[in-house]
């Protein structure tokens, strides 16, 4: 009896933990309003979205330095905010590579891959692990919760007047031909 009770007790605490887990990448603010791309269909579009002006946001790299969002006007800017410990986080890690390879020499684009947690160290160990190519930044300011809100991972686009004019919450598959396309549109756009 006293095993058995053992068992159900390390079942139990793994489940809590599992659910637990998932449910920190989740959205925790249900009733916001805002203009998140739904995942229910098939034929997703990113939406547009306003947002506050960018002018104080700012992120850090493994060397120390600082990148703020007014000094990338001009490019598309695709910040992806994550965390190693997030299952739906690193699922879609390998199609953001993919994107960003798709796009290597262009300078009209940069991508920043934004670690919540702020553990540099770890996420970048996680990168070159992995063998993915994508920049790990650490957030150097306060983030606006129009920016990141309750979820991770969150995907953010800016075109290239420093304008948010895309935000989507949770996992993603950014080999998707209509991200590419997007993408392209706004970088070949006019400022």
């Amino acid at each position: 009896m006293n095993m058995q009770f053992k068992n159900l007790a390390i079942r139990s605490g793994l489940f809590m933990m599992t659910v637990m887990t998932l449910a920190a990448c989740g959205n925790t603010d249900k009733n916001k309003q805002n203009n998140v791309e739904s995942k229910s269909t098939a034929t997703e579009e990113v939406t547009a979205v306003e947002a506050p002006e960018a002018s104080g946001i700012s992120f850090k790299d493994e060397s120390g330095k600082i990148v703020s969002l007014p000094s990338l006007k001009g490019k598309v800017v695709f910040i992806n905010f994550w965390a190693t410990w997030c299952p739906p986080c690193i699922h879609e890690m390998p199609s953001i590579n993919q994107l960003k390879q798709s796009f290597k020499g262009n300078e009209d684009i940069v991508f920043l891959m934004v670690d919540v947690d702020n553990k540099i160290a770890q996420s970048t160990a996680f990168m070159k692990e992995n063998k993915y190519d994508l920049p790990v930044y650490v957030p150097a300011s306060d983030i606006p919760s129009d920016y990141l809100g309750g979820a991770i991972p969150t995907t953010v686009v800016l075109d290239k007047k420093g304008e948010m004019v895309g935000r989507m919450e949770g996992g993603r598959d950014y080999t998707d031909p209509r991200i590419m396309d997007a993408l392209n549109e706004l970088i070949e756009a006019d400022q």
